[in-house]
């Protein structure tokens, strides 16, 4: 009915006005640039495609291949890899890919674990437990945040295992691929890194070198660091036209049909915005992240690795169980129109994911919108007011949103200057 129809825009254009005056702070979210958001409503969004470009069965892709070709250019030339893969349709989509091309009933994978950490596709409940796989999972230095070298060389001699998984949700430094590298290489196994939430920094040459330090293939998902749509992407240097083709055919037939176009095109403009802005964009959201964790270090909050810079990457941990706890304290957050998101730490059991001690900050989007360093204390402090002070979030919530006034456009992208949230102004042209 239309009515329902109307209602359902009603609720979207509020969350837009919700949302250009929040401080939106979840680690795997991002604003897509204005000209790869038009592509969004293209007749992109209307067609279909099974199989590579030059071998779909579908007629009327003469102009999706030349985008597609395009994509995987771009990709392999942003990341410096042999062979890129654009159609999975998210990080996950991209992580069952591999799995079944490379795993299976039978074979072993190392992994972290997902209370230190870990994406719940490497996990039993998650993608590797679907393909039949038991994960093994890294012993974990909490004070470093980080995988214990000396006892992860032991379990990888140990389990031999098919597949050895890096990646992680809460993503604070570089895993030790190189302390690891020569081990890895003695057993012989398959080394992929999940880097979802760090993939447009290590496109913007920070963070670390996957690719140089021993990994073989790469997945992540395109919106989180790397600005993009919601979507994911496969990178590898093969060892063998036989690894190759597992991937390749893991992704179609292996986890998907048509690979939605209109995203495809997006993630495209998305990576060509990436190769002129991704280095000063990453090395800014890196800055402004530990220039947030300092800020609230020094208003006492207990932010993990305040011994290491508290982070490498665009994510912040924060224990704050004394505080009440991370789902208490998100929801008052949200309440002020800061938007995060609760997170077990390292001492949590998984079955406590609804109500873990920790909460996860991450800056990307704050950067995008053009904060810098300065901004991260005004940001630090409105925290603190709902966290420390247990001020009202109803009058935090004003000076939030004064505070957001000032940075309604998208940084780091073509088109700069456009509103960040005026979401429907490109309909105008279909009226």
């Amino acid at each position: 009915m239309k009515k329902d129809a109307d209602y359902i825009y009603e609720q979207v254009e509020k969350h837009h006005e919700w949302f250009k005056k929040s401080l939106p702070m979840i680690a795997s979210e991002n604003i897509i640039s204005p000209m790869a958001r038009e592509l969004l409503i293209s007749d992109f969004h209307d067609r279909y495609a099974e199989g590579p470009p030059g071998g779909r069965y579908y007629q009327g892709n003469t102009f999706v291949d030349k985008v597609e070709i395009k994509a995987q250019e771009l990709a392999k030339d942003l990341f410096d890899v042999e062979y890129a893969d654009v159609r999975p349709i998210s990080g996950t989509n991209a992580n069952q890919a591999v799995l079944m091309g490379l795993g299976g009933p039978g074979k072993t994978i190392t992994s972290v674990d997902v209370s230190d950490g870990a994406h719940i596709s490497s996990a039993k409940f998650g993608s590797v437990g679907f393909r039949g796989m038991e994960p093994k999972t890294y012993p974990f230095n909490v004070d470093e945040m980080n995988i214990d070298v000396e006892g992860t060389k032991k379990l990888l001699k140990k389990e031999q295992p098919d597949i050895a998984l890096f990646g992680r949700s809460v993503y604070l430094f570089p895993p030790p691929l190189k302390e690891l590298k020569e081990t890895l290489e003695d057993v012989g196994c398959y080394v992929w890194y999940d880097a979802a939430h760090v993939l447009g920094l290590i496109a913007g040459g920070e963070f670390q070198d996957p690719f140089r330090e021993g990994v073989e293939v790469m997945t992540g998902s395109t919106h989180k660091t790397l600005p993009g749509p919601q979507r994911g992407i496969l990178l590898s240097n093969p060892r063998d036209e036989e690894m190759k083709q597992k991937l390749f055919y893991g992704v179609f037939p292996g986890v998907l049909s048509n690979h939605h176009l209109h995203t495809m095109a997006a993630l495209a403009v998305s990576l060509a915005e990436h190769q002129e802005f991704g280095k000063e964009y990453a090395k800014q959201i890196i800055k402004n992240a530990q220039a947030l964790g300092q800020a609230l270090y020094e208003r006492d909050m207990d932010v993990m690795c305040e011994h290491k810079g508290f982070t490498r990457s665009h994510t912040l941990a924060v224990d704050v169980q004394e505080e009440g706890g991370g789902e208490t304290l998100v929801e008052a957050m949200e309440e002020a129109n800061m938007i995060a998101n609760k997170n077990l730490m390292p001492w949590d059991d998984v079955n406590s994911a609804q109500e873990p001690s920790g909460i996860r900050l991450g800056t990307q989007e704050l950067t995008r919108l053009g904060m810098k360093e300065t901004h991260m204390e005004e940001v630090a402090e409105f925290i603190k007011r709902i966290v420390k002070d247990r001020e009202d979030p109803k009058k935090v919530k004003e000076d939030v949103t004064e505070f957001r006034n000032d940075f309604q456009e998208i940084h780091y992208c073509y088109k700069e200057g456009l509103p960040a949230h005026d979401r429907f102004s490109f309909l105008d042209k279909y009226d």
